[in-house]
């Protein structure tokens, strides 16, 4: 969800005013890709990279995040969504862990869609922990295969995402479920996330649509 940043500054408001208006986004998104019976949605909420921000912007994020959940639960349950994070929760603020604890719980029975955060997530550092979860647990080298590492990821149960979308004309994955996009297909709006609505989600959609996975076959045999 990139963008917010340079969507304040090009209005002459404080950075704050962008990651607002990102919540919205993040909002009208969640509730389009439930209509349209998306069953997992993750957003990349913040990354172990962005600790190094200034510390009153860190501190604004953590608190609108604590809002948001805090008055977004009950859609969450009505709506039959469970809510997962990705990443470390013993490194966030207490306020903010005890939310998300709480919201977890809470929509733990929901099964009608799956919305996660990647909060305090790094690519690479999910794949060493999984590496140290199996070295742990003291495996053979001929028995850590691709599906005893991915039983290991915080992803574990989810499908890897068919598409990864980041906005602002970014061209980059930061870091992001590196894992598991492997074959994902990608998208790369210049639209700043603030601006990004359900239509936007709904045209990049329809273009996916009429794309041809072979995840490493040939397009015939895809076809017969």
């Amino acid at each position: 969800m990139d963008g917010n940043g340079r969507w304040a500054t090009m209005r002459g408001l404080p950075r704050s005013e962008g990651h607002r208006a990102g919540v919205e986004s993040a909002r009208g998104i969640v509730t389009r890709c439930r209509e349209l019976g998306i069953g997992h949605l993750t957003l990349y909420t913040f990354s172990k990279e962005n600790w190094g921000r200034p510390a009153d912007e860190v501190k604004f994020l953590f608190d609108l995040l604590v809002r948001f959940l805090t008055k977004e639960l009950d859609t969450l349950l009505a709506q039959s969504i469970r809510f997962k994070v990705l990443g470390e929760l013993d490194e966030l603020p207490l306020a903010a862990r005890t939310v998300l604890s709480r919201v977890i719980a809470k929509t733990a029975h929901c099964e009608a869609m799956t919305l996660n955060l990647a909060l305090n997530y790094s690519g690479r550092e999910e794949i060493l922990r999984a590496c140290r979860r199996l070295l742990a647990k003291g495996l053979a080298a001929e028995a850590v295969t691709e599906e005893a590492l991915a039983a290991e990821l915080y992803t574990v149960g989810q499908p890897d995402p068919d598409l990864i979308i980041r906005t602002s004309g970014e061209m980059r994955l930061s870091g992001y479920l590196l894992w598991q996009s492997a074959y994902s297909e990608f998208a790369f709006p210049e639209t700043l996330w603030p601006d990004f609505t359900p239509a936007c989600l709904d045209a990049i959609l329809a273009d996916y649509c009429n794309r041809t996975r072979r995840f490493g076959l040939t397009g015939e045999q895809i076809q017969s």
